[in-house]
């Protein structure tokens, strides 16, 4: 007999990769039409604090595999970014004020309250996943990927010598470059969102 790790090793060893995208691709489709369709605030909110109840390392295994610029690619990265503001406050909103002067326009994009604290950067992120599934998906993409060429103005400001709080988050982890590129493929995406295309 197995015991419960060895089964799901067991099981993540002989899934065809074929399937494997399949089940990231019809989840991630599932949990927005499901969020889209009901328009029910107690679902919304459940849906915004899916990594509190499952946790950010299943939501990884489900979708951070997948292409930046697909529909759980970027969900993906939507629940990255909320779970590093969460995790580090301090340290975003720091990103995020450093960033102002240099992408003012993306900053009135993003929208973040004034001045930008930790409490306004998670409420952002909230808000951008809020959007996801009760307002508009592709305006949600756009305003998560203005955060991010804020925040990656404000790493190119200093040195990139500030350390960055770990989340072994692909783009958030790492330099001005890797956001900047974290916030092209959001952009992409809600170009893909407007053309039907996001998949």
């Amino acid at each position: 007999m197995l015991d419960a790790r060895a089964l799901d090793s067991f099981g993540q060893e002989r899934l065809d990769p074929a399937v494997i995208t399949q089940i990231a691709h019809e989840s991630a489709a599932v949990v927005v039409r499901t969020g889209r369709a009901r328009r029910d605030p107690d679902l919304t909110r459940r849906l915004v604090a899916l990594v509190d109840e499952i946790g950010l390392s299943t939501v990884a295994e489900l979708w951070a595999g997948r292409p930046a610029r697909s529909l759980p690619g970027a969900l993906w990265r939507l629940y990255a970014i909320r779970e590093w503001v969460r995790r580090d406050g301090e340290g975003a909103s720091r990103d995020y004020r450093d960033g102002l002067a240099y992408a003012q326009v993306s900053g009135a994009i993003a929208g973040v309250g004034s001045p930008p604290g930790p409490q306004e950067v998670t409420e952002l992120a909230d808000a951008v996943l809020t959007g996801v599934f009760d307002g508009d998906l592709s305006g949600a993409l756009d305003r998560a990927a203005a955060f991010c060429r804020v925040v990656s103005a404000g790493r190119a400001s200093r040195d990139d010598a500030t350390p960055v709080e770990s989340l072994h988050v692909p783009g958030l982890a790492g330099g001005a470059g890797q956001v900047a590129t974290m916030a092209d493929d959001l952009a992409a995406c809600a170009r893909l969102w407007r053309q039907e295309s996001l998949d």
